[in-house]
Parts: structure tokens; sequence; C-alpha cells
């Protein structure tokens, strides 16, 4: 019995490395980090997160996201964004915090879509092509999340490319953030190759206004 144990603890810890090592090599061709490098497309698909974490500090990895589909847009890399997030609960909507912190930043409403249905990051890719038609386009989190989302694109026949968002590596979050996504990255890995799980809702198409 132990042995078997042992046989099946090793198979998982090698599915976790594997899985992982292939989600980093497939993206690595397609993440740029110098803003004057990306190519320009559209449009850019910002996945939330919370603005919050414990006790009211900032999410650094929020932070750096909205900053860098800021810069994409007014670099004229894009010409406009779709920000996709948990609007769970009436209490907790990650898509107009996003919105509200982008008009801060200069980036006019018009061109700021809504998803309000991203409750995971499937979700948000699917939904992107499905419900806002972008197909051609730039999603922006940190590497380490740009990797997955970029395996689920790839997976889906989508053409898109990253924007890695600033880190903060060495802290007690960067490594919490770190630990979810390897778990993260199985669950994607099964559903699309034995689950074929589908988004928690579709909806009608939204139109995305574009800068002239």
């Amino acid at each position: 019995m132990l042995k078997w144990i042992g046989i099946i603890v090793v198979g998982i810890l090698l599915s976790f490395i594997g899985i992982n090592a292939m989600m980093t090599h497939s993206a690595k061709a397609d993440i740029y980090t110098d803003l004057r490098k990306i190519p320009p497309k559209k449009a850019v698909l910002l996945l939330g997160t919370a603005k919050y974490i414990a006790k009211g500090k900032p999410n650094y990895f929020y932070t750096y996201r909205i900053q860098a589909a800021e810069e994409l847009f007014k670099a004229g890399k894009v010409k406009a964004i779709v920000v996709s997030g948990d609007n769970g609960t009436k209490y907790y909507n990650e898509t107009i915090r996003m919105q509200k912190d982008l008009i801060k930043a200069g980036v006019p409403k018009k061109y700021i879509a809504l998803d309000y249905a991203g409750f995971r990051t499937l979700d948000s890719i699917v939904r992107a092509k499905e419900i806002f038609d972008l197909d051609d386009y730039i999603i922006v989190s940190q590497r380490f999340h740009l990797e997955r989302a970029l395996f689920l694109s790839k997976q889906k026949g989508q053409k898109a490319i990253g924007f890695a968002a600033k880190d903060i590596p060495g802290t007690a979050a960067a490594y919490r953030m770190k630990t979810r996504e390897y778990f993260a990255r199985m669950k994607a890995f099964l559903d699309i190759y034995l689950l074929d799980t589908k988004p928690k809702f579709f909806g009608k198409k939204v139109q995305v206004i574009y800068h002239p």
C-alpha cells in the first residue's frame, strides 16, 4: 500500500512539474516586457484581481496591472481596454474598480469595455472572443499568470500575446500567488484536455468602442 501511495504522489508531483514547464515554455516567445517592442493590437484584455489584500493594504499585483494597461493605451499600442473580473456579489466588483482606476489614470471611459463575468481566467479568455469579439489582442497580467492565460488562449485558437505587468518578487504575496498558480495550471490543463470546462456565463455580445 505504501509503495502505491508513493508512486501516486511521485506521479502527481511529476505532473505538476511537467505542466508548469510546458506552459512556461509555450508562452515564452509571446510575452513582452518592453513597451517599445510589443506589436500594436486593437485591444487589451486586463485580467482582474482584488485591489486590496488583508487589512486594507494595497494589492500591488492589481496596481501594476492597471499601470500596464494605461501605458499600452497611452502609447497607442491598443485602442480599447476590456476589463475582466469577478462580480460575484454586490459588495465585490473587480470590474468597476478597474474601470474607475483606469479613468483616474486618464483612459476615457468610452474606450473601456466591462466583462462582469470573468470569474476565472478561463472565463475571461473564452468570453474575450465569444462576447467581445477579441481574437488578436494583448493580455495584461503578471508573467506567472500570463503563461497560463496564453496557454488557454492558444488552446481556444486565439492569437493573443502578453504584456507583463511589474511583479513583486521575493515577497510573501508573490510566493502565495505562485503557489496558487501551480494548482491553477493543473486545473487549466484538466479543463482543456479532460473536462472541456465552459465559462459560468456567456450572454449577449458586447460592442467594444475603439479609439480612432
